[in-house]
């Protein structure tokens, strides 16, 4: 194929300005919404679109789905449609993996098609914990299947993942700059993916059915958490070892005066987990609570450091647990797992600086960072993406974590739905918006939108709890990188790149231009974000497509679709989160994601390929 496309200025722009996007997603200097905006800035102050065209993002199509999907996931949510689902599927489930896996598996898959898989997750991570508990199957067996299949039943339709809901949008800014008398690609409808997505999902689901004894790590029975098991939790998955003694601080101690912090810094300290220097008991203290003469401390360890370090700091043990002993009651307090998701506003700070315990009432006891167990110095470990911290806190002080979009709370813990007396009229408007998509011709944001403000003036969700639902991360990120896109085919310089991809390639089948696609779109999934890798790839496909005679619109879908193949590397958000309760390492997702990549991409394109 000879070259017909010259290199211009401006491509040369936006290949620098694409080349910065890449590299900054890649080095993660920089978090991803912050590095989109950037990149957003970059092009306005370059040039490459016209001003008026610089912020259509946020005004976007697929920007304003985005943002009603979840609310309409977070209103059914709140009503407790999904812990119905999920008490049911607890019913059916029986106590083998063979059937747990695919029920699961498979119903986490399909509310995923609905709403973002992330929030699915979340929804299931407490019932596997559940399962796992009640079943004697290790979580490490569970966790990774439903992940897995949560990712792809966000291909079964055009709502399920953040690249398919973008893909209408680049198609519509392809259409735009198409030389005249070329006829404009056709978007895609609701559940034009359908029959993709459930082969898609179909075979994940047999892939570990046929397969989990040998893909899976070999754990031992992970304990969640459950207030019978408080103890062996500590001790078997932790490394905590020890039990609750209380501490009486005596006049001549060298604490007296000092802050929580400072005590918890002394070389040798038990973990300290409740406090009265007050006329009533309370768990979790702040960092900055004081010890005077007096004061009586919970803390917990073994019993030779327990002794050791009241021996070295003059405090006397109480011989029983008189004043804690209410509190530290199985029923009343225990421990918990709970995971930071993408997106929280504590990644990034240390544990001391993010005050869990003054705010929330939870004390972290250790961090498991991708299988690594981190015990020591927790106070100033900077949290991040995944991080799954242990910690100790009431029930009650649990519940309202859950409530948190900051947090996953990844252990069962008895709790209430806030608005169950709603859950008609959730279901109502959910249904309303779904018939809307399907039945007439608005566009896909009014349709949701109207779900999403039925749930509001229904009282189903506040209009705070509403903005609180979307992850503005996701939603800056999107609409940043919507003109980048609008550069490349504006430009020339996604039709430049792909004649350039050509002549690399030569005269090969189509097939194989497909495969490489395909692959392409996966490694840069795995290395940035999925939304990031459609923007810059569906103007390079299209741009293949119209210089071999393919089909430009199944070339944009093979690569949207392309971007869910993100198994083999725990970068994806939904493996992220189950990383860390699941008890997996990186080499865990290489073994299973390897596999589940090929036949992600033999499956997608033998489907495509028959539909288009």
């Amino acid at each position: 194929m000879e070259s017909g496309l010259t290199l211009t200025s401006d491509m040369m722009l936006v290949l620098f300005v694409l080349t910065v996007t890449i590299g900054l997603f890649v080095s993660e200097l920089l978090r991803v919404d912050i590095s989109a905006i950037l990149v957003m800035v970059m092009i306005g102050l370059l040039g490459l679109v016209p001003p008026t065209d610089l912020f259509n993002g946020f005004a976007s199509n697929a920007v304003l789905s985005i943002i009603a999907v979840m609310i309409l996931g977070a209103g059914l949510d709140r009503t407790g449609v999904m812990t119905v689902v999920a008490a049911n599927i607890l019913k059916l489930g029986g106590n083998t993996a063979r059937r747990i896996v695919p029920l699961v598996s498979g119903t986490v898959g399909i509310i995923s098609g609905m709403m973002q898989n992330v929030g699915a997750t979340a929804l299931f991570m407490p019932v596997m914990s559940r399962i796992s508990t009640r079943t004697k199957i290790p979580l490490s067996r569970l966790l990774m299947p439903m992940g897995f299949c949560a990712i792809l039943g966000g291909t079964l339709t055009m709502v399920g993942a953040s690249p398919l809901i973008l893909l209408n949008d680049l198609i519509e800014n392809a259409n735009k700059s198409l030389p005249p008398g070329v006829e404009t690609l056709e978007t895609f409808q609701l559940f034009d993916v359908l029959p993709v997505g459930l082969s898609l999902l179909t075979a994940g689901i047999l892939y570990f059915l046929l397969g989990g004894k040998y893909l899976l790590p070999e754990q031992k029975e992970k304990p969640t958490g459950s207030p019978t098991r408080t103890k062996t939790y500590f001790a078997d998955v932790y490394g905590i070892k020890g039990d609750v003694f209380e501490l009486l601080v005596t006049v001549d101690s060298p604490l007296v005066g000092m802050k929580i912090s400072e005590a918890e810094k002394i070389e040798g300290a038990p973990i300290l987990l409740a406090i009265r220097n007050t006329d009533e008991p309370r768990l979790a203290p702040p960092s900055d609570e004081m010890i005077w003469v007096g004061t009586i401390l919970g803390v917990m360890g073994t019993r030779d450091v327990v002794g050791r370090f009241a021996l070295d700091n003059l405090c006397r043990v109480q011989p029983h647990l008189r004043t804690f002993g209410g509190l530290f009651n199985a029923s009343r307090a225990g421990i918990s797992e709970v995971v930071i998701p993408p997106g929280s506003k504590f990644e990034g700070q240390t544990v001391g600086d993010a005050r869990l315990r003054k705010r929330y009432g939870i004390s972290v006891l250790a961090i498991n960072r991708r299988g690594e167990i981190l015990t020591d110095g927790i106070r100033d470990m900077v949290l991040e993406t995944g991080d799954c911290l242990v910690s100790h806190s009431t029930w009650r002080d649990l519940s309202a974590v859950s409530r948190e979009r900051d947090f996953i709370v990844a252990t069962e813990i008895p709790k209430e739905e806030q608005r169950p007396q709603k859950v008609a009229h959730a279901l109502i408007f959910f249904a309303i918006s779904i018939s809307m998509i399907i039945f007439t011709d608005y566009r896909l944001s009014i349709s949701l939108l109207v779900g999403a403000m039925g749930m509001v003036l229904t009282g189903v969700l506040s209009m705070d709890e509403a903005y609180s639902a979307v992850s503005w991360k996701t939603v800056f990120l999107l609409a940043s990188l919507i003109p980048l896109g609008g550069a490349m085919e504006r430009t020339g310089t996604a039709a430049w790149i792909a004649q350039e991809i050509m002549v690399i390639l030569g005269n090969v089948p189509e097939i194989a231009i497909q495969v490489a696609l395909s692959v392409m779109a996966t490694v840069f999934s795995l290395v940035m974000s999925n939304v990031g890798a459609t923007t810059i790839l569906v103007p390079i496909a299209v741009s293949i497509a119209f210089a071999t005679g393919a089909n430009p619109e199944m070339y944009a879908l093979i690569v949207t679709l392309s971007t869910s193949n993100s198994f083999i590397l725990p970068t994806h958000q939904v493996n992220a989160l189950i990383m860390g309760p699941g008890g997996y390492c990186v080499a865990d997702f290489i073994r299973a994601g390897s596999g589940m990549s090929v036949i992600f991409i033999t499956v997608m394109l033998t489907v495509v390929n028959l539909l288009f």
